[in-house]
């Protein structure tokens, strides 16, 4: 029972940070092109780009609860 959980908490962790890593990887690139694009526009993009960036690594965070609550429960 124990190596079931330690393997479900082991896949709860790494799917569910790999979706967030790939996402912050596209919010990045996709406002590195805005500013390129658009110079003048860089301050709303970065202030847009972080806010995007934490939410989706609230997901990670939340992932990495989940795999800590199938360990310990």
């Amino acid at each position: 029972m124990e190596t079931a959980k330690l393997i479900g908490m082991a896949i709860a962790a790494g799917l569910g940070v790999l979706g967030p890593a790939i996402g912050v990887g596209m919010i990045g690139s996709r406002a590195m092109e805005a500013i390129g694009r658009n110079p003048e526009a860089s301050d709303k993009v970065v202030s847009n780009m972080i806010l995007a960036i934490v939410f989706a690594e609230a997901l990670g965070i939340l992932a990495l609860v989940v795999s800590f609550i199938i360990k310990f429960v």
